[in-house]
């Protein structure tokens, strides 16, 4: 008796300690904890820079679009420290796969996304579940690697570089245009001469002009990345400072970012560029058509898709296009050698480029013949 007694008294010591081991949390709490270390900059990214305000709005939505599809779909968010059997790694790799499938069908099918935001939620959820097991040293196992994290090429509107000439070298056209509109073509123009992002070209300031013997230079530092350019000005981006100088310690005139993508607009469709553009976002990998006005199906035109973000896409193209080396591209831009964003770039000015050689070649082609 007393070694049955021994024998139960461990096999119960080893029963609670499998329990404890296996404790099951709540998810929700522990991604309010990790979004609360976010805000008060307890995280920060991989090489100690604080994190972006942008990206801690992102976990936000993450927790918004988690707490949604728990209430709707009745599902139990919880993650389960993993040890011991293996009918419990089973387990728990068949509740991650069933949740990935259910949290992913909600995503397209209830919330109409596309494939580059899913990938961007997944992304983000990976991270969370990774700061809980590395962080938090919870052990919930890495089923979560196997989360597919959805991408797709989104179309890239750019001006074409006999496009961006005609705005800068046309005055019929600039004296044709109102002053507001004149005034948002010359920042749009010195947009797609310095492939800056949008909101740094709002901020930049007297100060940042540096000026050696003849020479006009723009310091920046983006206050996305807080990579630092200095990018050389031609004589006609001095000359959209000259015309647009303001009082005060700003470069250019303060305009809000949606007037300012309003007058573009106008901008592109006063210079004929209004041919149909069609849209296309990607939804699990199929090409879906986005119409300007759904119920009529009517066309987006290319007028309609230019925007603040154009100026830098443009820029960026431009360069390649011209035949500027990648590595020089990459310093006026401040992308990262082996950006997957900067590689779209290269693509698609590599597109281009195969288009116009097939293009020359056969015209050689046909002259021979």
């Amino acid at each position: 008796m007393e070694g049955l007694f021994w024998i139960t008294r461990v096999f119960l010591i080893s029963y609670l300690a499998s329990i404890m081991k296996n404790k099951e949390y709540p998810l929700l709490p522990l991604v309010h904890e990790f979004i609360s270390k976010n805000n008060r900059n307890k995280r920060t990214q991989a090489g100690g820079k604080r994190l972006t305000k942008g990206t801690k709005k992102n976990y936000e939505r993450l927790r918004d679009h988690l707490v949604t599809f728990s209430t709707t779909k009745d599902f139990y968010l919880r993650v389960k420290s993993v040890h011991g059997s293996r009918r419990l790694f089973e387990q728990e790799k068949n509740y991650y796969k069933k949740f990935y499938i259910k949290f992913t069908d909600y995503l397209f099918d209830d919330c109409k996304l596309f494939d580059n935001y899913v990938g961007v939620i997944i992304k983000q959820l990976k991270t969370v579940l990774g700061w809980l097991n590395r962080e938090k040293g919870l052990t919930i196992g890495e089923f979560y690697k196997d989360f597919y994290k959805w991408k797709e090429d989104i179309q890239i509107i750019a001006l074409k570089p006999g496009q961006l000439n005609y705005l800068i070298q046309n005055s019929e056209f600039h004296n044709s245009l109102t002053k507001p509109l004149q005034r948002s073509k010359d920042i749009f123009v010195f947009g797609c001469t310095t492939g800056l992002r949008v909101g740094d070209i709002f901020n930049l300031k007297k100060t940042s002009i540096e000026v050696l013997g003849t020479s006009h230079y723009l310091r920046q530092q983006s206050k996305k990345t807080n990579t630092f350019t200095k990018i050389k000005l031609p004589p006609y981006a001095i000359e959209v400072l000259t015309r647009n100088k303001v009082r005060g310690p700003s470069l250019l005139p303060p305009l809000s970012i949606a007037n300012f993508n309003t007058n573009v607009k106008k901008i592109i469709e006063k210079a004929g560029w209004d041919h149909l553009y069609p849209k296309t976002r990607n939804r699990r990998g199929v090409p879906v058509t986005i119409y300007k006005n759904h119920k009529r199906k009517v066309h987006y035109r290319f007028c309609d898709l230019v925007s603040s973000h154009t100026m830098r896409r443009t820029a960026i193209t431009t360069l390649l296009n011209l035949g500027m080396d990648e590595s020089d591209v990459r310093r006026i831009s401040g992308h990262a050698p082996g950006s997957v964003e900067f590689y779209k770039y290269v693509k698609y000015s590599q597109e281009k480029l195969d288009i116009s050689s097939d293009n020359i070649f056969k015209k050689l082609t046909e002259k021979v013949l």
